[in-house]
């Protein structure tokens, strides 16, 4: 925005804008270490305008083009360029818009947001953007589905009772889980998850619920993940933590220690249902 500013403050002489470029970046930006999006954004727009402008024309109508403040006009060119000619999937319609108008709001004056927001609002409406987002918000959301299960290990230790549970690399405390495979059953595959990831032998008993949640793959795309957990015994008690991606230790933790633990929502609510259990036997 600096750099179209300047260029159209100084006459739009093209010739000038590789300078105008180098220096800014230079002056405003001195770590950015690749400007390629800076300068294709600059091109695109440049070779663009007289049809950005003609549609600024057409959108303001009560505003000429001369008439509209330096910062407004190019902000403008900025979030039309993105809208009408940008990569859809590095920019979003709706982002383009939001970012034109922080920028309005951020260097403008007092209703450049406000004006920034009415006439990209009309391009966007006018290009069936809205229709669009109400297509899709009727479309069901597509996803695949995985099946996981997963447990509470416990083992007795004198008269306490103590709790296996694994971490991982975003720093929480939760259960051993694992994907259900083709022929097994819920129990069946949290048995052989515990033993393939924890190296406990375990007997697997009452189910203690579910939990839900989304997770993206980047071959995959959406995976929604329904997880049943069992109360279970372990009959050793050495865990051997598998080497994988997501997880970085495991270890054995008394009843008393669980609530300083750092996990997550739900499974403190698995964790507290299967004490529940326990103390009912």
């Amino acid at each position: 925005m600096q750099s179209l500013f300047e260029w159209d403050f100084s006459g739009q002489d093209k010739s000038k804008i590789n300078s105008i470029i180098k220096r800014n970046v230079e002056q405003f930006a001195p770590g950015l270490e690749d400007s390629v999006f800076v300068e294709a954004l600059i091109r695109g727009v440049i070779k663009k305008q007289k049809k950005i402008d003609s549609i600024i024309e057409k959108a303001a109508p009560e505003w000429p083009l001369d008439q509209i403040a330096a910062v407004d006009r190019n902000v403008l060119r900025i979030g039309l360029f993105e809208l009408l000619f940008g990569n859809k999937k590095e920019v979003p319609n709706k982002v383009a818009i939001n970012e034109a108008i922080e920028l309005a709001k951020t260097f403008g004056g007092d209703s450049s947001g406000k004006f920034v927001n009415g006439v990209l609002g009309t391009v966007y409406r006018e290009m069936g953007g809205e229709e669009e987002d109400e297509k899709k918000e009727k479309e069901p959301e597509k996803f695949i589905e995985e099946k996981l299960a997963g447990a509470v290990v416990r083992k007795k230790n004198g008269d306490d009772m103590e709790f296996a549970l694994v971490h991982d690399i975003f720093g929480y405390w939760t259960l051993s889980k694992g994907r259900i495979e083709e022929g097994e059953n819920a129990a069946d595959g949290a048995k052989r998850e515990i033993m393939e990831e924890i190296g406990l032998d375990v007997e697997v008993g009452k189910e203690l619920g579910k939990n839900e949640y989304m997770a993206s793959d980047p071959e995959k795309g959406k995976i929604k993940k329904s997880v049943t957990y069992f109360l279970a015994l372990a009959k050793n008690d050495e865990i051997k933590l598998k080497q994988t991606g997501g997880l970085d230790d495991a270890k054995w933790f008394r009843m008393k220690e669980l609530p300083e633990l750092k996990m997550y929502d739900d499974i403190r609510g698995i964790l507290a249902e299967a004490i529940k259990e326990l103390n009912k036997k």
